[in-house]
């Protein structure tokens, strides 16, 4: 097995990225604090490190929004990412009004390829109430921990999506071509059993995983989802539901619907019924339990983003979740308005204050006093 801390970003150039004029940073590998009071800029790094993998990013915002404003000129993120000593340049941004390009040392590349260079899994305050609220953000969640393992998720996702978009447009225009259908539920049952088997795969790693008996609860999850797994079955429902599906205007069955279930498996309590102390920490528990599967599958614990995490967290969980993003080797960003959160990480990873400097975020070394 490689050794772990294989995998780390080196460094970080921001231009007029949200709050961030122009920001410059070299990382040495440890784990990384961003301190500083609401507003200030700290979320907008994370989000930008986000941007370095599939995706929208951690607050899956539109591609004008990320630009500065007022000037509106569009933005960048340059980025060097070293995998197992294998430097990879990463360059995107957007012009105003155009895509969000991409190229990997200095050559075009899809979003997929940044899978396959950095897995990375994030929280966000946003994500506290994942167990109470709608499916959608559990789905994003276990795929986030999916994509870390086996990258081409994203490629089997984005098949299913753009079959989908196409059978939903015959449906809403009522278009009965059987053949045509056929050919589109084809592709979307094809695509659709390799993402449930992806999904599949990784909660039963994930359950080998969990830390019984550790500072964060462990979890049992389920894929909750009202379509068969395998491609035929799924081809042959999506047939069958053809006309329920023209009524709605929608593909209304299929790994686009499912569900992520999980229970405290101490005590027997679905997530949805937990405290919300006790639903971040299973948030967590999960996290720390996709990091050490990849760490001893394939040698790299996955880049973690982890936003005002530690708020809400008694002084021994926050200790013990600093232990085990140091046990693991994993380079961590964090934040927090308040630098007392981090005193059982301080003096082992590298410390920043950020400021709002009239309009504009600013960073200096260590905890400002």
């Amino acid at each position: 097995m490689v050794p772990f801390m294989a995998l780390r970003l080196t460094h970080l150039e921001l231009s007029h990225f949200r709050s961030h004029r122009r920001t410059e940073l070299t990382f040495d590998g440890r784990p990384v604090v961003f301190a500083g009071a609401n507003g200030a800029g700290k979320t907008n790094l994370l989000e930008a490190i986000s941007l370095l993998s599939p995706g929208r990013g951690l607050r899956r915002a539109a591609i004008d929004a990320l630009s500065r404003q007022p000037q509106g000129i569009g933005w960048k993120i340059r980025a060097t990412i070293t995998r197992n000593g294998t430097p990879f340049e990463i360059d995107t941004g957007a012009a105003p009004g155009q895509p969000r390009s991409l190229r990997i040392d200095d050559k075009p590349a899809a979003q997929s390829a940044l899978g396959r260079i950095a897995p990375m899994l994030w929280l966000t305050p946003a994500m506290d109430r994942l167990w109470i609220e709608a499916p959608e953000g559990r789905r994003r969640f276990l795929d986030r921990m999916v994509l870390a393992f086996r990258p081409d998720h994203a490629d089997a996702a984005l098949a299913y999506e753009k079959a989908m978009r196409e059978r939903n447009r015959l449906l809403r225009d009522r278009i009965g071509d059987s053949a045509w259908h056929g050919a589109l539920e084809a592709q979307m049952a094809q695509a659709g059993a390799r993402i449930s088997a992806n999904r599949r795969a990784i909660i039963a790693r994930l359950g080998q995983a969990t830390d019984e008996g550790g500072a964060f609860p462990a979890a049992d999850l389920t894929l909750i989802c009202d379509a068969p797994d395998d491609e035929a079955g799924l081809a042959r429902a999506l047939a069958a539901n053809r006309r329920g599906d023209m009524a709605a205007g929608r593909s209304l069955l299929g790994p686009h619907r499912a569900d992520l279930g999980a229970v405290w498996r101490e005590k027997g309590m679905p997530a949805a019924q937990c405290s919300t102390g006790e639903q971040k920490a299973l948030l967590l528990s999960l996290v720390l339990a996709n990091a050490r599967a990849l760490a001893a599958d394939t040698g790299l614990a996955p880049i973690l983003l982890l936003d005002e995490v530690a708020a809400h967290l008694d002084a021994e969980r926050r200790a013990a979740l600093y232990d085990a993003i140091c046990a693991l080797g994993a380079q961590a960003f964090l934040t927090g308005t308040e630098p007392a959160l981090f005193d059982a990480l301080a003096k082992r990873a590298a410390c920043y204050t950020v400021i709002d400097d009239g309009g504009s975020s600013r960073l200096t070394q260590g905890f400002a006093p």
